[in-house]
């Protein structure tokens, strides 16, 4: 499945939308070092947990309106959503293992 882009345009319906299925979005921006380093992470997340966690990416940069609704002021950030909601909210970097132990009380 992979790490899918979302925008503003597509915030709604790839994320506030999907009923049932954990939706993590990783806030970033070309220029962040520590979004770089994260990356590989996020990528490993959506490997080890497809079918249990939806990942996406939404490079701030270019997505201002969904950044700023969602009140990012620093980035990496990752927010996890279920059926729509906030659960969970996740700043800076940390290692898989780590963010997988974080995620599991929210995975079916």
């Amino acid at each position: 499945m992979g790490v899918s882009a979302v925008t503003d345009a597509t915030f709604d319906q790839d994320v506030l939308n999907v009923k049932g299925t954990p939706v993590l979005v990783d806030f970033w921006a070309e220029w962040c070092g520590p979004c770089r380093m994260l990356a590989p992470v996020v990528e490993g997340l959506a490997g080890t947990l497809a079918g249990k966690l939806k990942v996406t990416k939404l490079d701030t940069d270019a997505n201002t309106g969904t950044a700023q609704k969602y009140q990012i002021t620093g980035i990496p950030c990752c927010i996890l959503f279920k059926d729509g909601e906030e659960v969970k909210r996740f700043v800076g970097f940390r290692a898989q293992a780590a963010f997988e132990a974080e995620l599991a009380p929210f995975l079916a």
